[in-house]
């Protein structure tokens, strides 16, 4: 499934080649090693990582054969995942700091020792002239110039790391991941990275790494000094129904204002697929679904360049929204006004494992309000299709903080699909759906980042309509559905509060 979806009145006609770029992401199956908790010897590790190389290089070639001037490849796509500190180990290469060194691993491959992927990857760079990002393993030695005394027992740091590569093989950045996710082969680094590169035909481009976009830092910070190109490898487990791969990434696009580079791993077990070109004005995406052959995929597309969001713009951008000191979840906040009682019988359920309130969404077309405490979520809505005994569908409410595989504190508002036909299934993963309305969803949010998506039958993603209004209000419209809804949610992210431990269950 490839799909281009252009809003031409956002992007005001034809863009010449000054104001645009064409960029490049491959979502890779990898070769995996049969087990990787079984240390191999660096030439095995080698051999491996080889096979994974030479679908690079053919999907580099692939990419600046059509235009592509930047290609970005996935988190993991050379060794593959689930190794332990040391089985790892012969996978790992030191990576020179390129804002301390100047260094071309094509042209110097013998400067440094056991660095063959970096003069692969640097090579392949040169030969097809682009730009290219890779994410690898990283060894480095203990203590770093700006890390503290301490040091693992084994006297060295191991990072999962983005590496950037100019068009002529220049190693231009090195990102270590900060946002581990249960990565007992990585450390997290000593101290917060916050890293850009700059190139001739976009300007600058920031680094993160999968679990890093759920959270401020670093990609709030990259967001908040101006950089409006985000550069994406993950390895994304999808989990529907609000953080699916491409739902939750393009909402990051919107929510953000920013172009997405995100080029994800294809692995049918462990439930990874959907890799995408995101912008605020456009989405060039793929997801697979389960009777799709287990395979890559290369995305190509022309994007905007984003100009640089200035201070003046940046606090014109913001004014309207709350400020993050000081404010709380819901019955928490003190002189907080009790929310309107609701006119239709409310009900719990898990959604993502987190106890949502939830109304149904039963009538032909109505305006329905459920809360969770003093956050409450407003939905205005007629169906355009529908059929009550084929498909169930309620509106939910969350706000606290959600603490399983990760800490991070919300606001949410989700109109979903239920499961079955039971109230007690609403929340639970669904990916096809026949029933289509035209809403209005809209709640008062205490927080400014608020990531808003649509997604309907067979994972594909709409552009919905938003509006932001003094006081923290975000309304999120959408009509002409072009699949049957699965989710259409306003996913607010309160970072202040992911340590403070102040919901209430």
């Amino acid at each position: 499934m490839l799909l281009f979806l252009l809003l031409v009145f956002c992007l005001g006609g034809t863009e010449s080649a000054a104001d645009s770029y064409v960029a490049a992401v491959y979502e890779h199956r990898v070769f995996l090693k049969p087990d990787p908790r079984v240390p191999v010897s660096r030439r095995e590790a080698l051999i491996h990582m080889k096979k994974n190389l030479d679908v690079y290089e053919q999907q580099a070639a692939k990419a600046a054969q059509q235009g592509a001037q930047i290609i970005v490849f996935p988190e993991d796509g050379l060794q593959g995942f689930n190794f332990t500190r040391s089985s790892i180990s012969g996978y790992m290469e030191t990576v020179p700091d390129p804002q301390e060194e100047s260094w071309n691993p094509c042209t110097e491959p013998h400067r440094h020792n056991n660095t063959e992927v970096l003069h692969r990857l640097s090579c392949m760079a040169r030969s097809h002239n682009l730009y290219l990002v890779a994410n690898m393993a990283d060894r480095q030695p203990c203590p770093l110039k700006t890390a503290p005394s301490s040091c693992p027992p084994d006297g060295h740091w191991q990072f999962n790391t983005n590496v950037a590569f100019s068009s002529d093989g220049l190693l231009v950045a090195r990102y270590h991941k900060q946002n581990l996710y249960f990565e007992e082969s990585f450390d997290t680094p000593p101290k917060l990275e916050v890293i850009t590169f700059d190139t001739p035909f976009a300007g600058k481009f920031g680094l993160i790494i999968c679990f890093d976009i759920l959270f401020h830092d670093p990609a709030i910070v990259l967001v908040e000094r101006g950089v409006r190109q985000v550069i994406f490898p993950t390895a994304w487990m999808n989990a529907l129904p609000l953080l699916d791969s491409i739902q939750f990434h393009r909402a990051f696009s919107l929510g953000a204002n920013v172009t997405v580079l995100s080029a994800n791993i294809r692995n049918d077990r462990l439930i990874m697929t959907g890799s995408g070109i995101f912008t605020p004005f456009s989405a060039t995406f793929h997801h697979a679904m389960k009777e799709d052959p287990e395979e890559g995929r290369l995305l190509v597309a022309r994007v905007p360049v984003l100009e640089p969001m200035g201070v003046n713009e940046e606090a014109e951008s913001t004014s309207s929204v709350p400020s993050e000191s000081g404010h709380c979840y819901k019955d928490r906040c003190p002189g907080s006004p009790s929310p309107a009682p609701s006119s239709y019988p409310t009900f719990t359920a898990y959604m993502m494992r987190d106890l949502y309130t939830f109304v149904l969404i039963n009538k032909s077309e109505d305006n329905v309000t459920v809360c969770d405490g003093t956050f409450c979520c407003h939905l205005q809505y007629k169906w355009t299709a529908h059929d009550q005994r084929k498909e169930l569908y309620a509106l939910g409410a969350f706000a606290g903080t959600h603490t399983v595989h990760g800490r991070y504190a919300l606001q949410v508002c989700a109109a979903v699909r239920c499961a079955g036909l039971e109230p007690s299934s609403c929340g639970q993963k669904v990916d096809e759906a026949e029933s289509k309305m035209d809403f209005l969803l809209e709640a008062t949010f205490q927080t400014k980042y608020v990531y808003p998506s649509v997604l309907v039958n067979r994972m594909v993603l709409e552009q919905p309509k938003l509006e932001r209004a003094a006081g923290g209000r975000v309304a999120m419209m959408q009509s002409n559905l072009s699949g049957g809804l699965i989710t259409a949610c306003l996913y607010g992210r309160m970072y202040h509060l992911d340590n403070e431990g102040l919901a209430v269950q």
